[in-house]
């Protein structure tokens, strides 16, 4: 593990945060959708322009971007009980950059749980409609028992958490509120490198701050999500900006030029966790997407395109992919397909392994991150034209995505299994161990997800689960027959990596 983290260093990258934690919500840019509720939040005017950098008064277009955006960024303070109960769960970006907050960082370490009047994190969000929806990063509002709202007026607000995607890393807020001033949803997908943008948040607690750069890339993955182990299945494509970026800013605002949001900041590259040029945001239409979903499903709907790949444009990745496999693939631009997952779209609309990927819709697939935001901006049930290349001949199939599950429709938290709702899943613990451990019952969670019932009660990966509501669990079967169909407060009986037991509960969602 420590030998990994040493080989990453140089190129770690690190969520803009101020030692805010995880849980996250998020909504959709709705591509010509019929249904009122996704096109709930503003989008910008289509004639909205962008400055070019030979922009004439480019000044005066900044003083008007910076006067629409600033009263819509908000901060928000994570309040938690930090106990530290893992060695594992010290603060990651302490590891990588040293303590960037002034040695608070081993301060929190020796006290093992930050005054219940002081938020353990700092973060930034971004108002996007007049009756208080907020639109955040996952990782500014993770774990927090509390979420406090400032807004740049200093009226504070408590919030209303309503739902996460670690998978994205962004979150939904809401405070009672209206006639609150917001930002419309540029559509990203028009936006350009070279572009002016405006970045707005509160960094190193200095709020309401605004910085100027331009769109240096876009279609970047940093593979920063999925390398945290806290996304199932990333999506990332962020817009990178050279505006800059430090933490505190993230769940801020991107904005262009005429102050309509093109992104939520949300990451920084850098080697000693500050500013160096390398900042990333979530695109609008993606962040708008999840938003959405969380605002009308309560859960994010996600389709799957359901193959297997391999990353062309990854010099790195197709050697290692020909060394395993003795084949003699070359570089380049689209990803191939090396397989496909269970119930996938894709097999049944007739692709084939050795397929190549190299357009979805009219959106260019040049690498992971461009396939990535094309089907992750779709719900299951939505048709996509498939352009592949097979033997040299470029081909079109018609691809209808689904759920992990293998479905075709929309669902909502009602429709989710008992381990879906709270957020994990269960092992058998074998005999042995138990004899070992003088345990009568228990399972293993594997698959915790971020912000789950089960990992705000502190449950992770590899913990025992003893009993659930008094009664002892053996498999998933009996966890799933405890809970099915039950309302309440549950109770969990579990057993971390040290062998202490501890009972906690949650509301069944």
């Amino acid at each position: 593990m420590k030998s990994t983290l040493k080989k990453l260093l140089p190129f770690a990258v690190v969520g803009v945060i101020s030692g805010a934690t995880t849980v996250g919500a998020i909504q959709y840019f709705g591509h010509n959708s019929n249904n009122g509720d996704q096109s709930y939040f503003t989008t910008a005017a289509p004639t909205a322009t962008f400055a070019g950098m030979n922009t004439g008064a480019v000044g005066d277009d900044f003083v008007k971007a910076a006067k629409t955006t600033v009263p819509a960024v908000v901060t928000i303070k994570n309040y938690q009980n930090r106990t530290s109960s893992r060695a594992s769960e010290q603060d990651l970006f302490d590891f990588f950059f040293g303590d960037p907050f002034g040695g608070r960082g081993q301060q929190r370490q020796r006290q093992q749980q930050a005054p219940d009047n002081m938020p353990s994190g700092m973060g930034s969000g971004v108002i996007i409609s007049p009756d208080g929806y907020i639109i955040s990063n996952n990782h500014v509002v993770a774990g927090a028992n509390k979420l406090e709202v400032v807004l740049s007026n200093k009226k504070s607000y408590i919030a209303t958490l309503v739902g996460t995607d670690p998978n994205t890393d962004i979150s939904l807020l809401k405070i009672e509120e209206k006639g609150l001033p917001y930002l419309n949803f540029a559509n990203s997908d028009n936006i350009e490198v070279g572009q002016w943008v405006l970045a707005v948040g509160n960094p190193l607690g200095l709020n309401s701050t605004v910085t100027a750069g331009i769109v240096s890339a876009k279609g970047r993955g940093i593979g920063i999500l999925g390398s945290q182990g806290k996304a199932a299945n990333p999506i990332e494509s962020f817009i990178q900006t050279d505006a800059a970026i430090n933490p505190g800013n993230s769940g801020g605002a991107l904005v262009n030029t005429n102050g309509d949001l093109i992104g939520i900041n949300s990451a920084i590259q850098s080697t000693t966790g500050y500013y160096q040029g390398y900042g990333f945001a979530v695109p609008a239409n993606l962040a708008r997407k999840i938003v959405e979903d969380i605002k009308k499903f309560g859960i994010v709907q996600r389709g799957f395109l359901g193959v297997q790949s391999l990353d062309l444009s990854n010099d790195q990745l197709v050697a290692a992919y020909n060394k395993q496999n003795k084949t003699n693939l070359k570089a380049g631009s689209g990803v191939y397909v090396t397989g496909f997952g269970d119930n996938s779209g894709a097999e049944d609309a007739g692709l084939k392994k050795g397929d190549i990927i190299t357009k979805v819709d009219n959106y260019a697939i040049t690498d992971f991150a461009d396939l990535s935001m094309s089907i992750g901006s779709k719900r299951p049930g939505d048709k996509v034209l498939v352009t592949y290349v097979r033997a040299g001949k470029e081909n079109t199939t018609t691809v209808t995505l689904k759920d992990q599950k293998g479905g075709t429709s929309t669902r909502t938290k009602a429709d989710l299994s008992v381990t879906e709702k709270i957020g994990a899943e269960f092992d058998p613990l074998n005999d042995r161990f138990k004899t070992e451990y003088g345990l009568n019952s228990g399972v293993v969670a594997k698959n915790v997800t971020e912000g789950s019932e089960m990992a705000k009660i502190g449950i992770v990966d590899n913990y025992i689960i003893i009993e659930i509501n008094g009664k002892p669990v053996n498999s998933q079967k009996d966890v799933e027959k405890v809970l099915d169909k039950y309302q309440g407060n549950v109770q969990v009986k579990f057993v971390d990596d040290y062998g202490r037991i501890y009972t906690k509960g949650f509301k069944m969602p």
